[in-house]
């Protein structure tokens, strides 16, 4: 029987079999590398001394857990890496109302309360590891606003009558820039008030950076964006002034010590670790912290736990490695096929950037504790792996970098 000819490929698909960023790829890959070992180390103690199930005082709990997780994140991050960033476009829509019926099932009985906090579902909602669906709300406004906000150099302008007042009034709006924020505000707004009944402020504020920084890329007119950021900061002090645990935080930051034995523990304890390590630390594995006296060091203070053993410099090679990713993935933004791709790699980088951030503030009480972790770092396994699809999202775009031309 004869072969079938081979179908030529479209041009869309030869773009998307471009090459992937090598650089990026080995930054990711060097970072979950480094996460592992140092989450290996951190975990160790707090496993052993767990007798608690599912632990079992089984030291390899966490690790076996993550690695696991990492494995089928590299798997996402690949397939994903490896579809037509196009194919986003659409999805986006889907991918956010997906992630606001999530948040809203957190509100529900189904929502799991960890550490106090009920910001949680578990993976089949009744059973299984848990996630939050905050994560996946980030990306989701990212791809839509990308989605949507590409197009906006393309697409006609509204006009209104003007025989009325209302109609002049909505042409001034749109003259003035204001009309087209309003569905984006409308979406940002319903996302930002079912993550703030979470409770969940470091949510909040990510979600808000990462819409903001496709916003600023996008064109749209500064005055409104700093209208509105001026606006959101006032309604966020309003929260926390009229909000009684997040009021606590904030004076917690200011002074850890007025409460050292229950909760300025955490803060004291993570600021001993970090000035125990000196600078060239106490040697991988060597932590004392981590044997009962700083809490969670395999979660939000993983960090601490890397400037004990590894010292100022071993800390500043972890912060080196998210720099370096960071500034190549704004460089990728930069060099996108198109509109779409930059803004959507922008958002991502955005959200990551500020993430760390956030991390490296909590940690060395720069600002309030606001429970955040630090990525391809902190344990949580579907957290990791969202990291990564978002990795295999700013991989996609990569590939259909145009080549340079040649002399």
């Amino acid at each position: 029987m004869a072969r079938k000819p081979k179908r030529d490929l479209t041009m869309e698909e030869q773009l998307a079999r471009g090459p992937l960023d090598l650089p990026f790829l080995m930054l990711v890959l060097m970072l979950v590398g480094f996460g592992l070992v140092m989450l290996f180390s951190a975990s160790y103690a707090t496993a052993l001394y767990d007798s608690k199930p599912p632990v079992y005082n089984n030291p390899l709990y966490y690790i076996q857990r993550q690695a696991i997780f990492a494995g089928a994140g590299l798997v996402c991050m690949y397939i994903i890496s490896k579809m037509n960033y196009q194919l986003f476009r659409p999805l986006s829509i889907l991918v956010l109302g997906v992630a606001i019926v999530l948040l809203i099932l957190v509100l529900t009985p189904f929502g799991v309360v960890i550490n106090g906090a009920k910001r949680w579902l578990y993976v089949f909602l009744v059973t299984g590891p848990t996630f939050q669906p905050s994560e996946i709300a980030k990306v989701a406004v990212i791809l839509f606003f990308a989605a949507r906000l590409s197009k906006r150099d393309t697409e006609l302008k509204p006009r209104f009558t003007r025989r009325t007042a209302w109609g002049r009034f909505l042409n001034w709006l749109e003259k003035a820039g204001l009309l087209e924020l309003v569905p984006y505000g409308l979406v940002l707004g319903t996302v930002l008030l079912l993550v703030l009944l979470e409770h969940h402020m470091s949510g909040t504020i990510l979600v808000m950076v990462g819409a903001a920084s496709v916003l600023l890329v996008s064109g749209v007119k500064l005055r409104w964006l700093f209208i509105l950021g001026a606006a959101a900061a006032a309604m966020l002090a309003l929260v926390i002034v009229n909000t009684g645990y997040m009021t606590a935080r904030v004076e917690l930051w200011l002074n850890p010590w007025s409460d050292p034995s229950d909760k300025g523990f955490q803060t004291i304890q993570s600021l001993l670790s970090i000035a125990s390590g000196g600078l060239l630390g106490k040697g991988l594995g060597n932590s004392i912290q981590k044997f009962g006296f700083l809490p969670e060091p395999e979660n939000d203070m993983i960090f601490s736990i890397v400037v004990e053993e590894l010292g100022l410099l071993g800390g500043g090679m972890v912060l080196l490695l998210f720099a370096l990713l960071i500034l190549r993935g704004y460089w990728l933004a930069l060099h996108a096929r198109d509109k779409f791709g930059t803004l959507t790699i922008v958002g991502i980088i955005t959200l990551l950037a500020a993430q760390v951030f956030l991390n490296i503030g909590v940690v060395t009480n720069l600002i309030p504790n606001t429970g955040i972790s630090l990525p391809f770092f902190s344990y949580g396994g579907t957290a990791l792996m969202i990291h990564l699809a978002e990795m295999g999202i700013v991989l996609s775009v990569s590939r259909q970098i145009p080549a340079p031309k040649k002399d």
